[in-house]
């Protein structure tokens, strides 16, 4: 089964990180988005590129190796989306011009997002120029898998259904060396592939490049529906009952 080869894979990548010194703080790592030595660096990678100079809208994932990325969105005078924990309420949007400088690094974590931030329904969310992933593991040709959850994934079809995202919308993530992997990872119908994979000490172009065209309602449990209320909510705006 997929799901089971996903899995495995995910929990060798967070055994090697373990064994290997390379994850940081919060540990273990399993079940997370690694942190990783050496995240600082591929941050600085990031923030180099003329894809990540050039955007004016950035989608961060909240985990630990990617703060200092939604840290230099907000110094760079970007304006920074966030999801909600679960998505569960939607999405964070933080206008640096509204927050105090000295409050950039506060309004880089969760906490500090919802003091300077506000909650956005993502209807109402500017388009995105650039999203930015964290990944568990990811493969040359673009592929990644995330701790499992689907969240990454469903916060993608949102914002495709939405008109906030498109095919064209460059997706970077941040990884380890150790995280890539020279084998083709299991992909679902709705696993987006990453485009760039930057690292400490490298980037690399991906392979392939796929994209769902929104959310894969069929594929939808009725569970996964009442756990992110927001998928209701975005469902019923699509069909023209409003919020």
């Amino acid at each position: 089964m997929p799901s089971e080869y996903k899995d495995m894979i995910r929990r060798r990548v967070w055994d090697l990180m373990l064994r290997e010194g390379i994850a940081k703080f919060p540990l273990p790592p399993h079940g997370r988005i690694p942190n990783f030595v050496g995240a600082e660096e591929a941050s600085r990678k990031l923030t180099e590129l003329d894809l990540f100079r050039n955007a004016k809208v950035v989608k961060v994932n909240p985990d630990s190796p990617q703060k200092l990325i939604r840290y230099y969105v907000l110094s760079m005078g970007k304006l920074l989306i966030m999801p909600t924990p679960r998505i569960r309420r939607g999405f964070l949007l933080i206008d640096p011009s509204k927050v105090p400088r000295s409050k950039y690094l506060e309004a880089s974590t969760i906490k500090g997002a919802f003091r300077w931030g506000k909650v956005v329904k993502p209807w109402d969310l500017p388009k995105v120029d650039l999203i930015i992933t964290g990944s568990v593991a990811v493969d040359l040709w673009g592929g990644r898998l995330g701790k499992g959850e689907g969240y990454s994934e469903i916060e993608y079809g949102i914002l495709r259904e939405l008109g906030k995202v498109s095919d064209n919308t460059p997706i970077i993530t941040t990884v380890h060396d150790i995280q890539v992997l020279n084998q083709r990872l299991p992909r679902d119908p709705w696993d987006y592939t990453v485009d760039l994979i930057i690292t400490p000490t490298k980037v690399i172009k991906a392979r392939e490049r796929y994209r769902p065209k929104g959310i894969l309602w069929d594929l939808l449990s009725t569970e996964k529906l009442d756990e992110i209320p927001i998928l209701r909510e975005v469902r019923n705006y699509l069909r023209g009952g409003g919020t």
